[in-house]
């Protein structure tokens, strides 16, 4: 990618300024010059018509005094020709001076010592059009040296890698800077805070880091393990009636293989986990064998896209890196928890309001913890669109609190982004796991089957999570926007919420 140069629009700006001036001291200079010639001539001309004059202006022959002036006015530079006698009267005015001011030059006329008159002669101004307009070579040429000079610092001047690599790592660091003190500031007394470093801030927050790693690395493991034994036992299931039996028996042996080998490539504690996790499977399982042997199990059944869909959950997380909402200080994580779950619960009673979601109600009455908070809303009839309700509960609650955000920070207080994943019943505890592991932060995650996503279908555009590496990956869906009607519903319920928290 091509980055532009730095500030160079406020280069183009000096650029023209430096025209500008170039230009104005260019006609100063030339119109002085002017200025000093023309004086120069003015004088030569009222002495030479003196000389010429003299016998005319003693004889006050006004005649002759007119054929001499008319000869003088028919230069170009002069405007006005006056000449008077020795009693300030005057005998021969020439020319258009109160049409065109300039410049005049006045000379008393003597004949040895008497004086026999005088002479006013009146040069026109200089034109600043007329210099710029003889000037016209030397000021193209400056305007196209100057624009070379744009074009050359815009090339010249653009970033390397190596400084947009520079960059980005201050910047990285600044805002790992700010992220520790902030921490440091909400979770020590202020005695304290005096007495840590900063050497200590980023030593904590790199021991966060690694720590968020490595426990998502282990998550993403053993959700692997479960997910590929639930597959075999979803194919399984699948098999024709008579090698029902056996092949079930073959799926859980293997279901357990799977499980007993994450087990052992993890710690203890997740090996009895998935010990656990193995024989519920192996005991759905054999309560199958009562039903329909085309029917699939309550594994199979969390893997198929076309079960039905009643229930949707709306997981609401906090999007928190270096794990600020921990070294929180209780008197602040306690009313800003109780912030959000008012605001959750004020929106989902107001989205509920709407026409369009009629027959949708919530099972529970949402609240938030460190891990956030889940929102349960059921269908009531066979019409009712449970998914686009998760869906606009979900988007509605990021707008609040994307508007909450910025005004913490614009008031240098706490707050947290936040990430939306929405799924079905049987899909909640994979949802939490995608939120942790492919969620960012102002994103919504949707896991819903076929009927589900028929349901949003006219109503919101999604996209497929990049570079799948498991199963809920590759059928997760990414919200990437609305249409118009939807988005201006969704900013009214907004309104409404705000002016409701506003009022009380």
């Amino acid at each position: 990618m091509t980055y532009l140069a730095p500030r160079q629009g406020l280069f183009a700006i000096i650029i023209l300024i430096s025209f500008c001036l170039q230009t104005l001291l260019l006609v100063i200079s030339t119109d002085q010059q002017l200025s000093n010639s023309r004086q120069l001539k003015g004088e030569q001309m009222v002495a030479q018509l003196i000389d010429e004059a003299r016998l005319s202006l003693e004889n006050q022959d006004r005649v002759s005094l007119s054929v001499i002036a008319n000869r003088y006015t028919s230069e170009q530079d002069v405007t006005r020709l006056v000449i008077k006698d020795n009693n300030d009267e005057v005998l021969v005015p020439v020319g258009n001076a109160p049409m065109q001011q300039g410049n005049t030059i006045s000379q008393i006329a003597t004949n040895g010592d008497a004086v026999i008159g005088s002479v006013a002669l009146t040069l026109k101004d200089i034109s600043k059009g007329e210099i710029i307009t003889m000037q016209w070579p030397f000021v193209i040429g400056s305007m196209i040296l100057h624009l070379l000079l744009l074009l050359v610092y815009s090339y010249v001047a653009r970033p390397t890698k190596e400084q947009i690599s520079a960059l980005s790592q201050d910047i990285e660091d600044v805002h790992r800077e700010q992220y520790a003190r902030r921490a440091q500031a909400h979770s020590r007394y202020p005695d304290e805070i005096s007495q840590q470093s900063e050497t200590e801030a980023y030593a904590q927050a790199a021991l966060d880091d690694s720590a968020s790693a490595s426990a998502n690395t282990k998550a993403a493991a053993v959700n692997t393990a479960t997910i590929h034994s639930e597959l075999n036992a979803y194919l399984k299931s699948q098999q024709s009636a008579d090698t029902h039996s056996t092949d079930t028996h073959s799926a859980s042996s293997s279901a357990a293989q799977s499980n007993a080998s994450a087990a052992r490539a993890s710690s203890p504690a997740q090996a009895q986990h998935d010990a656990d996790t193995t024989q519920s499977s192996t005991t759905d399982m054999a309560s199958a064998k009562g039903y329909d042997a085309a029917k699939p199990s309550a594994q199979g059944s969390s893997l198929s896209s076309s079960r039905t869909l009643e229930t949707v959950s709306v997981h609401i997380s906090f999007h928190d890196e270096y794990n600020m909402l921990e070294l929180l200080a209780p008197e602040t994580r306690v009313p800003y928890l109780a912030l959000c779950t008012q605001l959750l619960q004020q929106a989902l009673t107001e989205l509920l309001k709407q026409p369009l979601l009629l027959g949708i109600s919530a099972v529970n009455e949402p609240h938030f913890d460190e891990n956030g908070a889940i929102a349960v809303l059921k269908a009531d009839n066979s019409h009712a669109k449970v998914a686009l309700a998760g869906v606009m509960l979900g988007k509605l609650y990021l707008m609040l609190n994307k508007i909450i955000h910025d005004k913490h920070i614009e008031l240098s207080r706490f707050a947290l982004p936040a990430k939306v994943g929405v799924s079905d019943e049987a899909r909640a505890e994979a949802m939490t796991q995608l939120l942790a592991s492919v969620g960012k932060k102002e994103q919504m995650l949707i896991l819903l089957p076929q009927v589900g996503l028929k349901q949003i279908a006219s109503y919101v555009q999604v996209q497929s999570v990049k570079r799948p590496t498991t199963v809920y990956e590759r059928e997760c869906a990414i919200f990437d926007g609305g249409n118009d009607a939807m988005m201006q519903r969704l900013a009214d319920v907004r309104n409404s919420v705000l002016m409701t928290e506003s009022e009380a």
